[in-house]
């Protein structure tokens, strides 16, 4: 069946948008849906171009098909507005569910008073965690509620049957996830996890398709972990380790500096990983960052021979094949094995 599931393999962070855009750019999707929320941002870079997006599909950047918000998305009518100007897309191409959770300014007011949030959790306080409690109590508003206002820059409908029409058609669907397994609500680091599940199974719930619609779910990591906010980190390296490797990075909506470790210190992490998300293939990004002679390369034959070799290692650890490998920031700096 033609749905393709991009899910993260660590905390998120992994380069998910990239390989989003590679794929789009490849398969021309009918369909990019965005699970998730607004407090996940995906990042890509395409053309000389940095694009940020929360509420929107990554695949967007490289094919201006039709994006999809998914029906159990938590987004801002602010964030989704600013995101359908800076990707230049008509309302006709932007489909928000009828039934997509919305999150109001007092959502972020009543994270920002919460003390354990701010404090022990480390939580990005932009009122998902709020907006999921209200829709768990079944008084959250929803896109159907502010069509006036959305329909100004895009189109409330019934994704669902667009869907599903798409994939009886055999058209192709990605559906895109957002963070990492070891922040799902019920298989991460708990509590230091976020509001939701972000697993396969998930995103086929939040978009409302099946398992049997699924050709492929691409497990994404990185090259390394990083990690935002609280929570166990195994193999931390030291701040001065970070800047030393050449590791140091910053989150995408918080632009707090992230925590690192080496790949091969969460092996079990990303072994469990795949197998509850049954990953029937891995795409491994920012290879070039520990093999620098790597970058921009998008052959396997012209990788370095100590990148290829780890990657072997990676895929016979995790037992899923490494099909994309992340080469650079540019969207379509990447090596396609298979």
């Amino acid at each position: 069946m033609p749905v393709r599931l991009l899910v993260g393999a660590l905390f998120g962070d992994e380069g998910k948008g990239k390989v989003a855009a590679y794929l789009s750019f490849l398969e021309s999707p009918a369909y990019a849906v965005r699970t998730g929320a607004i407090n996940a941002g995906h990042t890509v870079f395409h053309q000389g171009k940095e694009y940020k997006l929360r509420a929107l599909p990554s695949g967007l950047v490289t094919h201006k098909g039709k994006g999809a918000v998914a029906p159990g998305a938590l987004i801002s009518v602010g964030v989704l507005k600013e995101e359908v100007e800076a990707l230049g897309l008509s309302r006709e191409q932007v489909l928000v569910d009828e039934r997509t959770g919305i999150i109001e300014e007092e959502h972020v007011e009543r994270e920002r008073r919460d003390r354990h949030l701010s404090s022990k959790i480390g939580s990005t306080l932009t009122g998902v965690g709020a907006a999921m409690s209200d829709r768990v109590m079944r008084r959250l508003r929803l896109a159907k509620d502010f069509k006036d206002a959305i329909e100004k820059f895009a189109t409330v409908t019934d994704v669902v049957s667009l869907l599903h029409d798409a994939v009886d058609s055999y058209k192709v669907v990605h559906v895109e996830g957002t963070q990492g397994f070891g922040l799902s609500l019920f298989h991460g680091t708990y509590p230091y996890v976020t509001s939701r599940d972000v697993t396969a199974g998930a995103l086929l719930s939040e978009a409302g398709l099946a398992p049997s619609d699924v050709e492929d779910v691409i497990l994404v990591t990185k090259a390394f972990v990083t990690r935002v906010g609280a929570g166990p980190l195994k193999g931390e390296l030291s701040e001065e380790e970070v800047e030393r490797r050449g590791l140091a990075e910053y989150g995408t909506v918080t632009g707090r500096p992230r925590r690192a470790a080496p790949l091969e210190e969460n092996l079990d992490l990303l072994k469990r990983a795949a197998r509850v998300n049954g990953a029937t293939k891995l795409a491994i990004t920012k290879v070039d960052v520990l093999f620098p002679k790597a970058r921009g390369v998008t052959a396997w034959s012209d990788l370095p021979e100590e990148a290829r070799l780890w990657i072997s290692d990676i895929e016979k650890e995790v037992g899923v094949p490494v099909c994309y490998v992340g080469t650079g920031p540019e969207a379509l700096e990447t090596v396609g094995v298979c």
